[in-house]
């Protein structure tokens, strides 16, 4: 009996801690030990982008474009449209790289042909899919940013892919209706469409109002930390540009881009709450946008066929700042908009209010 409670107490104690570590059991030619040898080249490809295409590894205009890439590729996954029995698009499959001449074309897919060609060229010389390196390359990417949890990166997605349909792809202009039908299509709730959102804190804005391009979209376009979640909460005081851009909405820093989307979101109902939380706990906005990344970057795919190979990206520097209003604002200035908790006190900035600079696209 009492052997059979120690079994018992043992098991369950394997059972809390959770599954082992995979062993590292292949060794590349660089001398890296890895969990798979479908990993090794990915060494050799995160030498080559962090110069070719990830400005050197800053977190710059590269990772904003090789995220927005990762995103727009994926998301093309309708399981509706496949139960009606259409195409419904194939998930993270790179079709956005194979079938350029077609859905370079949708308007949500402006201004990524640049980097549809940087990672076609990469993919090529390394002899990998195009699906795995829309991927690795937003992986690779966000380590470059402060802040950033390290990603998920799954290599061994299928080298070929269709085209994916058309209206896929939920754009600034929409709806929160519209956007959150789109992605509960795909499989996301609401709380997980926020979390994904924590991308707009390293972005910027080029041809939805291109008298101001390069305009970003939170005050530390440089760091991943919720700046983002915070000052799309302020009050829209002004135009940041001579005139207004599609789907752009009054902005209350001079400088700073305001998406008619993500100011609708911070506001709605369904998604205010989350936002809130994400505003105030950037430990929270990194796992949580972790988590969302790892279910859009194999939409469409067989988790079991693919060889983990995260430990390829290297780990991204902390950023030790905390969540602050910009100068010149008060807690007076935030339209909290979450009914169940009204939004906390945070620490103001020094100084007057801030003009945010463009960065370079």
């Amino acid at each position: 009996m009492r052997f059979t409670a120690l079994v018992a107490l043992v098991s369950a104690a394997l059972a809390l801690a959770g599954p082992a570590p995979l062993e590292k059991r292949a060794t590349c030619p660089g001398g890296q030990t890895v969990e798979d040898d479908r990993c090794c080249v990915w060494f050799d490809v995160l030498d080559d982008i962090q110069v070719n295409i990830l400005n050197g590894g800053q977190c710059a205009n590269g990772v904003h474009k090789a995220l927005r890439l990762a995103f727009h590729d994926s998301i093309g996954f309708s399981p509706s449209r496949t139960a009606a029995g259409q195409f419904g698009g194939g998930g993270s499959d790179g079709s956005i790289i194979e079938h350029s001449n077609i859905e370079l074309t949708f308007p949500p897919n402006g201004n990524l042909q640049a980097i549809v060609e940087a990672e076609r060229t990469a993919a090529l010389t390394h002899n990998v899919s195009f699906a795995d390196m829309v991927q690795f390359v937003a992986a690779a990417g966000m380590a470059n940013c402060p802040g950033s949890p390290r990603l998920e990166f799954m290599a061994g997605r299928p080298g070929t892919s269709q085209a994916s349909p058309s209206g896929l792809v939920p754009g600034p202009g929409n709806s929160v209706t519209q956007i959150l039908n789109r992605m509960a299509d795909a499989g996301f709730t609401a709380d997980e469409t926020v979390d994904l959102l924590a991308s707009h804190s390293i972005a910027a804005q080029v041809g939805l109002n291109t008298g101001i391009r390069g305009s970003p979209l939170d005050s530390t376009p440089d760091v991943f930390d919720s700046q983002f979640f915070v000052e799309t909460l302020l009050e829209g005081v002004l135009n940041p540009g001579p005139t207004t851009g599609f789907a752009e909405v009054l902005s209350p820093l001079p400088g700073e881009f305001r998406m008619q989307s993500d100011f609708a979101m911070a506001r709605d109902p369904r998604t205010a709450c989350r936002w809130q939380e994400l505003a105030t706990d950037q430990a929270l906005m990194a796992t949580a946008f972790r988590a969302a990344m790892v279910k859009l970057a194999t939409l469409g795919n067989d988790r079991s066929t693919l060889a983990d190979c995260s430990s390829v990206i290297p780990n991204p520097p902390s950023n030790p700042n905390v969540p602050t209003i910009p100068g010149g604002k008060t807690l007076d200035d935030i339209e909290g908009s979450c009914a169940a908790t009204p939004f906390p006190s945070l620490p103001i900035a020094p100084g007057p209010i801030p003009t945010i600079p463009a960065v370079a696209v």
